[in-house]
């Protein structure tokens, strides 16, 4: 029996490695495809042909406590300095599918109640269903094999979830990936899509592939799938810096910018210049530099703001510190005719502050009834109105987060 699991371990052993070396021969394969579509990460627009798209500011590498495979910097580089460039003509959209495509173009235009999501998803489908014979091939190679996003959950996982908020989200994102692959089931049909791709995994690869992969284009709601642009892995936005309150200047408790820019148009620029988009006077997807980058450093995108349950259901994980993550904290039922604001303004943040909405609501619920009109300016003013009322507020707020967590079959004291 020694023997034998000694074989097994060095089958095992050469099978992971032929595995290996067949995913670098694709990645190379793939990034001289990529060069020969124009896509390039040369600080200069004149380049010559190469055998890989990366290599002047960019190269793939592996991140395994941060992301996994993503990119990295070759050389030091600045906030702001342009990165990576995709021609419009890579992108994969579902104009460029249908006009490369007669056949599904045609089989489209008979299902006008799609949403332009489905219809990307479908075109992918269709490609992958084609095989060595897509154009798309080479990038197809590159996709993961299943995704770990909300609607991919099983009953199981869903309720190890635990908090109500997420079981129905996941159960939510579940009945739409269903109802959404039945209505395009007859399309698939008329595709004459192979089984494998007409079945309800394959519906969940496909929908998951946009759900995570895709970028924001002007002129398609469901967007892009954008070749080397989708290997950046994910930077939560910088820490919004929070007025928690200056108790003695009575200072709101508010959200502000971490930039000193002041008008849109600065703040518009800004952006541009440190995340990605497409313009439209070079007809390229550009992503630029967030930050200072050294060589060896990672080079992140930001998706957006998410919370850690947002980013599960989009794109299949979460951080174990995000600045943007909240906690949800329900009202008693009295409460929620003294509260202005609605239900998703009301939330902790990850270092326990509560938003202005909840405190704001539980100071002025703490106030005596016969004392409230004549407070209620300052409380939206954000003032702390005594110290006994405040004591109160917290006292509530600290209870009904311990009672929230009680219930949980894995505790906080657990983890």
């Amino acid at each position: 029996s020694i023997s034998l699991t000694k074989e097994t371990e060095k089958t095992q052993f050469h099978s992971k490695a032929a595995m290996e070396v067949a995913e670098e021969l694709n990645l190379k394969s793939f990034l001289k495809w990529a060069a020969e579509l124009g896509i390039s990460d040369s600080p200069s627009t004149c380049t010559t042909q190469s055998d890989s798209c990366l290599g002047n500011t960019l190269c793939v590498s592996n991140f395994p406590k941060a992301g996994g495979r993503g990119l990295a910097a070759v050389r030091d580089t600045k906030k702001g300095e342009l990165i990576l460039r995709v021609p419009k003509g890579a992108l994969m959209t579902s104009q460029n599918l249908m006009k490369n495509d007669e056949a599904f173009s045609i089989a489209v235009k008979n299902h006008p109640s799609l949403s332009s999501t489905q219809i990307l998803a479908v075109g992918l489908l269709n490609e992958a269903n084609k095989g060595k014979s897509s154009r798309w091939w080479p990038y197809l190679k590159q996709f993961p094999r299943s995704y770990d996003t909300l609607a991919d959950f099983g009953k199981f996982e869903i309720q190890a979830l635990q908090i109500d908020d997420a079981i129905w989200a996941a159960q939510k994102a579940s009945r739409k990936a269903e109802e959404e692959w039945n209505e395009v089931t007859q399309l698939m049909h008329e595709l004459k899509l192979k089984p494998q791709f007409l079945a309800l995994k394959a519906w969940l690869w496909a929908s998951g592939s946009i759900s995570s992969r895709t970028m924001h284009i002007p002129w398609d709601e469901a967007g892009c799938l954008c070749p080397v642009g989708d290997f950046f892995n994910y930077a939560a936005p910088e820490e919004e810096t929070s007025n928690y309150e200056d108790q003695g200047a009575g200072k709101p408790y508010s959200l502000q910018e971490n930039g000193t820019l002041k008008s849109e148009t600065e703040l518009d620029a800004a952006a541009r210049l440190i995340d990605a988009g497409y313009e439209k006077d070079v007809s390229s997807y550009h992503f630029y530099a967030r930050r200072n980058y050294r060589k060896g450093d990672q080079v992140l995108l930001s998706y957006g703001t998410y919370t850690n349950l947002e980013l599960l259901q989009h794109y299949g994980f979460l951080l174990t510190e995000n600045s943007n993550d909240k906690a949800f904290i329900p009202l008693e039922p009295d409460m929620y005719s003294l509260c202005s604001w609605d239900n998703e303004s009301l939330y902790i943040h990850p270092d326990g502050k509560p938003s202005f909405a909840l405190l704001s609501t539980l100071r002025f619920w703490a106030v005596p009834k016969t004392s409230r009109k004549s407070v209620v300016h300052l409380v939206y003013s954000g003032n702390r109105l005594s110290t006994e009322s405040e004591v109160v507020a917290m006292r509530w707020l600290i209870t009904k987060c311990r009672t929230a967590l009680e219930v949980l079959q894995t505790t906080a004291r657990r983890l």
